[in-house]
C-alpha cells in the first residue's frame, strides 16, 4: 500500500540579528518622524500664539473706541484693581494694568466686575502661551497695600508683556495715549509681544512672573525695548525685564495697528527700541526686522 508522505514545512523564523535590523530601522524611521511631529505641534501652538495676541490688539482698539485712549500700565504692582460704586475705573484712575483694564473687550465682563480678588485670581486662557504652559496661577501671601485679604492670594498669570518700561511706548504708567500720538505710525510700533521667563520656574513665583495679568506697572506686564529679545531660558534669574518666548527663533509681536508678526532674536538692538518708541521720528520698515 502506498503511502503519502506530505514533506515537513520549514517554520523559519527571525533571527535574533535579523530582529535587531528591524528594530534598528523602526528607530531611524521614529527618530525622522520625530522632528517632523515636533514642528507640526510648534507651527500649531504658534498659530493659537498668534490668535491670542490678536485678540488683545482687538481689545486694546475697543478700549480705544469706547474710551477715546489706550489702556494705561497701571500704578504699582502692590496696588490692586480700583473700583467705584463696584464697577472698574477707567484711564489714569486705574490702578489695575492694562490686562486687567482690556478684560470687558475680551468677554471678561464679569471678571472684572466681581471684585479685585477674584480678578486678580481668574486666568484668562487669552493671556497664556502654548508653546510655554497651559493657563497658571501661583498662590502666596497677599502683598497688596492696604492687604485684600490678610492672608495668601491666588495670582493668575500673564505670558505677554506691553510696550514699553522707558515710557515711550503706547502703555504708559498713568498717563493714557491716543491713536494720535502714535507719529511714527501704527504698523511701525510695537505694543504686545511675547515676553521672557525662566522655564525652570514656572508654576513657582518669581520676580516677573507672580503679580500676574492684572498688575500695576511691572514688569510682569511691561517690558523694555531697549533690550532685543531673548529667547526663554532654565537657570538663576528671570526674565531681566525683555521680551522673548519660547517659539524658537522669534517671538509673535502685537503692532499698534493690530497686524501680528514674528520678530527674530536676531533683531538689531537699535532697531527694537524704534519699535517700541511710538514718536521717535525714525524711518524704519518692516524689513529691518
Amino acid at each position: 500500500m502506498f503511502v503519502y508522505v506530505r514533506p515537513a514545512v520549514s517554520r523559519r523564523g527571525f533571527t535574533l540579528v535579523e530582529l535587531l535590523v528591524v528594530i534598528g530601522i523602526i528607530g531611524i524611521l521614529v527618530a525622522l518622524m520625530l522632528p517632523a511631529v515636533q514642528a507640526a505641534r510648534e507651527s500649531s501652538r504658534r498659530v493659537h500664539c498668534q490668535n491670542n495676541l490678536k485678540q488683545t490688539g482687538l481689545a486694546f482698539h475697543l478700549h480705544h473706541d469706547s474710551l477715546d485712549q489706550f489702556p494705561t500700565g497701571g500704578w504699582f504692582h502692590w496696588s490692586p484693581p480700583s473700583y467705584a460704586s463696584g464697577n472698574p475705573l477707567v484711564g489714569r484712575e486705574q490702578a489695575a494694568g492694562w490686562g486687567f483694564q482690556v478684560l470687558p473687550y475680551l468677554e471678561g465682563d464679569t471678571v472684572s466686575k466681581a471684585g479685585a480678588v477674584a480678578a486678580i485670581a481668574t486666568p484668562q486662557s487669552v493671556f497664556f502661551c502654548p508653546s510655554r504652559r497651559p493657563p497658571q496661577t501661583v498662590r502666596y501671601p497677599d502683598g497688596y497695600i492696604p492687604s485684600l485679604t490678610g492672608g495668601d492670594l491666588t495670582h493668575a498669570l500673564c505670558d505677554y508683556a506691553a510696550s514699553n518700561l522707558e515710557e515711550t511706548g503706547i502703555v504708559r504708567r498713568t498717563e493714557p495715549v491716543r491713536i494720535a500720538d502714535v507719529v511714527d505710525g501704527t504698523s511701525l510700533t510695537l505694543l504686545v509681544a511675547d515676553k521672557r521667563l525662566n522655564r525652570a520656574f514656572l508654576g513657582q513665583p518669581q520676580a516677573d512672573d507672580n503679580e500676574g495679568y492684572t498688575a500695576g506697572w511691572d514688569k510682569d506686564t511691561v517690558r523694555l525695548t531697549t533690550r532685543a529679545p531673548t529667547r526663554d531660558f532654565s537657570g538663576e534669574g528671570d526674565g531681566d525685564r525683555q521680551f522673548g518666548s519660547s517659539h524658537p527663533g522669534n517671538i509673535n509681536a502685537l503692532f499698534a495697528d493690530g497686524s501680528i508678526r514674528p520678530i527674530n532674536y536676531t533683531i538689531d538692538r537699535e532697531v527694537f527700541r524704534l519699535l517700541g518708541d511710538k514718536a521717535d521720528g525714525r524711518a524704519i520698515g518692516s524689513s529691518d526686522f
